[in-house]
């Protein structure tokens, strides 16, 4: 296992290392120019000279080598240094720090719902297979891989905030400060966000334990004469989520990658909102930042799937 986890490890790093270099790179590769668009939406920098331009060119370090600047921005954040924003006029750490818990609170929110819904769903649908149950949970589940967040996010807010006046329709406000209206607010976002990781985690889990029921070992618990409980929650469920265990290492990748689309929507102040509004700014520090740490996200998301395959079953052996 050691061994595993080690090698596991390094080509986390390895990944990590090549997401960099694809982040950096393609942010360059932008047509136009960071501090020009920077300059033209400030009124106090309208007539700045072209030494000016230059001294803010040496201030971001946009004025070194490419490569250069590639090696300062990975050096910088192996330190806890992310880099100074050119549109917000402060350091990224600063503003990661401030968005950063709404992403996780919505993100996280979202990934704990859909998992215990589409595990249920999932599973009630598979041990009464056919059956009404069965002919709800399947249809919804198509209904949720498919239907687009954003037109699902303007459709509940067309209906359930403007029409019906039930829900607020933007911002965002901490549980912590006020948990009733926190709670309102993230309604949307968080179904959202969790639709169509729920509807795959129901998909998976009924085909998973539609395979396992099958087995000989499930066919003796019930010639056993064990209650219908029992054979499923002690002997069938725990084998048939390991597929299960798989796609829920690429749902916790889906629903943070979708906080960009449904924060956007919503007008949430997260590091999904965020990354939009410095990519049309071309603000480079804050995109790469963004960018890093959803890919971090989901690399250890799937370090952590990896390693769970040998308490769900222990026959998995690592080499």
């Amino acid at each position: 296992m050691t061994t595993y986890i080690a090698r596991r490890l390094l080509q986390t790093l390895f990944v990590l290392i090549m997401v960099t270099l694809v982040i950096f790179f393609a942010m360059r590769l932008l047509p136009g120019d960071p501090l020009i668009i920077y300059v033209g939406q400030s009124q106090q920098f309208a007539s700045m000279s072209e030494e000016g331009l230059e001294k803010l060119r040496h201030q971001f370090g946009l004025d070194k080598p490419v490569l250069v600047q590639y090696v300062s921005w990975v050096f910088g954040i192996v330190k806890g240094n992310f880099g100074d924003s050119i549109f917000y006029n402060q350091p990224v750490g600063r503003l990661l720090l401030e968005r950063y818990p709404v992403t996780i609170h919505l993100g996280l929110l979202a990934f704990a719902l859909s998992t215990v819904l589409g595990i249920l769903g999932g599973l009630l649908a598979a041990i009464r297979r056919g059956k009404w149950a069965d002919r709800i949970v399947t249809p919804l589940t198509y209904v949720g891989i498919t239907v687009p967040v954003f037109w699902l996010g303007i459709l509940m807010i067309y209906t359930l905030g403007l029409k019906l006046n039930w829900l607020p329709i933007v911002g965002y406000t901490s549980p912590f400060d006020d948990f009733w209206m926190s709670t309102k607010q993230v309604i949307m976002p968080v179904i959202c966000l969790m639709i169509g990781a729920l509807a795959g985690t129901a998909r998976q889990t009924r085909s998973s334990m539609l395979e396992v029921i099958r087995q000989d070992y499930i066919r003796t618990a019930w010639s056993k004469g064990l209650k219908e409980r029992v054979i499923v929650m002690r002997h069938a469920l725990k084998n048939g989520l390991i597929p299960v265990i798989t796609v829920l290492g690429l749902h916790l990748g889906f629903i943070f990658g979708g906080s960009v689309i449904v924060e956007t929507v919503f007008s949430i102040p997260g590091i999904g909102y965020l990354m939009v509004s410095s990519i049309f700014a071309q603000d480079y520090a804050v995109v790469q930042s963004c960018t890093l740490i959803f890919a971090v996200m989901v690399v250890f998301a799937n370090l952590v799937v990896d390693i769970s395959y040998s308490w769900l079953d222990p026959r998995i052996k690592y080499g």
